[in-house]
């Protein structure tokens, strides 16, 4: 999978999420991997930001 990462925009502007995500899908679905392969990634990418993010909190915290 290639991805354009030089012609990026910048990680702080607001439409970079959205064209990072828009690329890895058409990438994937270009590769052959299915709707369902694609949730599944997706469900996969959010457990791991959960995780890490439930490391950060402090005692108390959720």
């Amino acid at each position: 999978m290639a991805l354009p990462f030089e012609s990026s925009p910048a990680p702080n502007d607001p439409r970079a999420a959205r064209i990072l995500a828009k690329t890895i899908y058409r990438e994937l679905r270009g590769s052959g991997f299915s709707e369902r392969d694609v949730m599944a990634l997706a469900g996969e990418l959010l457990a791991l930001v959960t995780t890490e993010v439930r490391g950060q909190s402090g005692p108390g915290e959720r």
